[in-house]
Order: structure tokens, then C-alpha cells, then sequence
């Protein structure tokens, strides 16, 4: 398996942390996410990994040479003059994650200890072409997913807003659920993206994309078995919590 990792974000919810360190450095446990998300993937069974960078990308370049590339092969894939979002960063790394191997894609900013491995026998098993990991939380957004567990769109649960549009008089029927920010992909996925950015461009979610693209291709959802440990650091007040839970020890 490859690895995706997004750590090319701004992290302007994490000022002035961020002023002079990547959000993808920013350490919970006296450790950097980046280095926790990469170590994690790893032992998951994850040989190659592409990491992308655009806010400080020098630090983060830097660390991964300090720590040798924590024994595995990394290309950084640079978004210098253009942030290029999630969809358009996965597709700028194209050239190093196409093949016959399936990907993990992680937010370097999600802090969580899902069970990689159970997550990649479940997308094995379902023969989708996305997995992604997801749950009943409470959240603005959500998954719209029928009983086996397929996905076919989104709903804005303060809105009401339903995408497609088509699916809101079924709306009632499904599952919501909210996306922890853990995927998995098949490379099959990549003439889809291709696809997609012809039309919206090289600067897209990958949100988006799933929501048009779930009906072409399979997308499923993996919900752990038991409650994991799960939060987004990208707030201040997430990120104090994590760290009082997982106190430094330098």
C-alpha cells in the first residue's frame, strides 16, 4: 500500500502556532503529527508515500530528512505558488501513486488510532473503489449512506441542503454520517479525478468530487468496530485538549 499525506495546509485556526511551523509539524505526545501519521501508516504496511507541502515547506522537507524518511520512500510533492486542496493535491501526485497499488490518504492534522489495517481489509472486501472511514458524530455535515453501506451523497444537517438534489426526496431513507478524514483509494480513481478537474479545475475538494463521482464509482464507508480515538487538530481548543490528554514527556 501507498500513502497519501496532506500537509500542505495554512492552519490559519491554529495562529500564531503556525506563523513558524506547518500545521503538519505541530506536536501532540512530543511528537509531530506528520511523524505520527507517517509512523502509523507504516505499520499498517505502507512502503511509499507521497507527502504534499505548500505553508513553511522547507521545515517539513527538513524533518522528513532528519528522520531519514522514516525508512521508507517519500516524494514531496511541492504546491509552492498554488494550494491546490485535497482532490487537486491527490491528483498532482499522480505520478508517483499510479499503479496497481491501493493508497491510504490521511489529513496529516487528524490525530486517531483507527485500525489501518482493518480499514484496508474492509475496502479489500467491498471491492470499492473509495473507503472511506467514517461514524455517527455530531457534525454540520454529513454522509448521506444507504444499508449496505454505500455512499450517495451529502447533506448539510443545519440546511437541510441535500447534493445531489436528487436525492433529497430518499434523503429520509438513509444513514448520515460524518468523514473522520481517513481514506482509502483504489489508483483507478485517478481518470475519474482527471475527469473532474477538466471541468472545475486543477484547485478542488475531494468532497466534491465523491459526491459527483459516488454514483460512477463505488464509495463505501468503514465505521471502526469500537469507538476510537479521533480529533482534528486544526482548532486551538482541539488541539489543548489532545495535548493536556497526551502530555509531552521531553
Amino acid at each position: 500500500m501507498k500513502a497519501m499525506i496532506f500537509a500542505a495546509g495554512l492552519g490559519t485556526r491554529l495562529r500564531p502556532l503556525t506563523d513558524h511551523c506547518p500545521k503538519a509539524l505541530i506536536e501532540v505526545g512530543g511528537e509531530p503529527m506528520l511523524g505520527r501519521v507517517l509512523r502509523r501508516a507504516i505499520d499498517a504496511g505502507v512502503t511509499e508515500a507521497v507527502v504534499n507541502v505548500h505553508h513553511l515547506p522547507q521545515m517539513i522537507v527538513d524533518y522528513l530528512a532528519a528522520n531519514s524518511n522514516f525508512g521508507i520512500t517519500i516524494h514531496v510533492s511541492h504546491e509552492d505558488d498554488l494550494l491546490l486542496d485535497t482532490g487537486g493535491g491527490l491528483l498532482a501526485a499522480r505520478r508517483w501513486l499510479d499503479g496497481n497499488e491501493d493508497i491510504l490518504v490521511h489529513n496529516a492534522d487528524i490525530f486517531t488510532d483507527v485500525d489501518i489495517r482493518d480499514m484496508y481489509r474492509h475496502h479489500i472486501n467491498s471491492g470499492s473503489d473509495v473507503t472511506m472511514m467514517a461514524w455517527k458524530r455530531d457534525s454540520s455535515r454529513a454522509l448521506l449512506i444507504d444499508k449496505k453501506g454505500r455512499m450517495h451523497g451529502w447533506t448539510n444537517i443545519a440546511t437541510g441542503e441535500v447534493c445531489p438534489p436528487s436525492l433529497a426526496p430518499v434523503r429520509d431513507t438513509m444513514d448520515t454520517v460524518a468523514f473522520g478524514g481517513v481514506h482509502v483509494v483504489s489508483p483507478r480513481i485517478f481518470s475519474h479525478l482527471e475527469h473532474y478537474a477538466s471541468e472545475h479545475g486543477q484547485v478542488f475538494s475531494i468532497m466534491p468530487f465523491y459526491v459527483s463521482a459516488c454514483s460512477a464509482m463505488p464509495v463505501s464507508i468503514y465505521t471502526p468496530p469500537a469507538p476510537v480515538e479521533w480529533a482534528d487538530i486544526g482548532k486551538l481548543n482541539t488541539l489543548e485538549n489532545l495535548r493536556n490528554k497526551y502530555p509531552s514527556h521531553h
